[in-house]
């Protein structure tokens, strides 16, 4: 097993999964807060086929590209962590944006549900509630689960055991239990996305060079394999090496145009996320909006 390819599936897994238990967790306590607990099933119900399609999909694009040869293979994936690294990028920063008010809305929605779409309301919330952090996580995954290659295993066990974490952590969080700074949790986690993020835009540009798409700074920038190489058979350092290449994309040998890239991109998404957000306000549910016995 590889381990930085496991760490990086970890990472997501539990980064996506803290998401999608964090908001089932507040559906659930909010439900049992207004006397709803009897729809409980149905909220597991929404929450269950919405991972059960995400797995689906993950395993129909994993299995896709599987099933190219070069060069077609490379421009596919490629495109592959090109899109995996533009979903995280955009997910990142949309909780940014919405988590200071994702509480007051979900509890908006389920009183919306319960008042005109009743059960059926409450499984639709919580099926779409999911299905986007599903689907982002299977696409990042993906991603990384193609730069991992044959140690593709790896990363998805990551992922496996960091959605348990993630779980447990829901568990908690329904339950009152303070177990993390949620607001710190989601800034660090997010900050080392970015570089996971980074690795896999400059790794699906090294796709395109391969397959002769890219020619323009094909061109090595350095060589520092002496000093630290990206194969994990090149002693201990190349563990190192071979950690950092799975985690952040690390090269000892980049070509121009991906070493651009990787700096650009972490340089511009960094400053943008690390700046003041202004909370959105979030819209008040009144109490002649809350569904009676509420």
């Amino acid at each position: 097993m590889d381990i930085g390819f496991f760490l990086s599936g970890l990472l997501t897994g539990l980064r996506e999964g803290v998401e999608a238990a964090l908001i089932v967790s507040i559906i659930l306590a909010y439900l049992a807060k207004t006397g709803n607990q009897r729809h409980f099933s149905t909220i597991w119900l929404g929450a269950g086929a919405a991972i059960a399609v995400s797995v689906v999909i993950g395993l129909i694009l994993f299995v896709t590209i599987g099933g190219f040869e070069a060069p077609a293979e490379q421009i596919f994936e490629g495109f592959a962590m090109i899109l995996a690294a533009s979903v995280v990028t955009w997910m990142l920063f949309w909780m940014r944006r919405t988590a200071a008010n994702i509480k007051g809305e979900l509890h908006a929605s389920v009183d919306r549900a319960l008042v005109e779409g009743g059960v059926i309301g409450l499984a639709v919330l919580a099926f779409t509630a999911v299905i986007r952090e599903g689907i982002e996580t299977a696409l990042f995954l993906m991603g990384q689960a193609t730069a991992a290659g044959n140690e593709a295993l790896s990363t998805l066990l990551g992922a496996l055991v960091g959605l348990a974490i993630a779980v447990v952590i829901g568990f908690a969080i329904y339950r009152g239990a303070r177990v993390l700074n949620l607001r710190t949790f989601f800034q660090w986690t997010g900050i080392a996305l970015i570089f996971i993020a980074a690795g896999l835009l400059s790794h699906g540009i090294h796709e395109f060079v391969e397959a002769g798409w890219i020619t323009i700074g094909t061109g090595t920038a350095f060589d520092i394999s002496a000093v630290l190489p990206h194969e994990p058979d090149e002693g201990s350092l190349g563990v190192v090496g071979s950690i950092l290449r799975a985690l952040f994309g690390y090269t000892s040998s980049p070509e121009w145009i991906t070493l651009i890239a990787w700096v650009t991109y972490v340089v511009v998404v960094l400053f943008l996320y690390l700046r003041p957000v202004r909370p959105v306000d979030a819209k008040a549910t009144t109490p002649e909006q809350r569904p009676a016995g509420a």
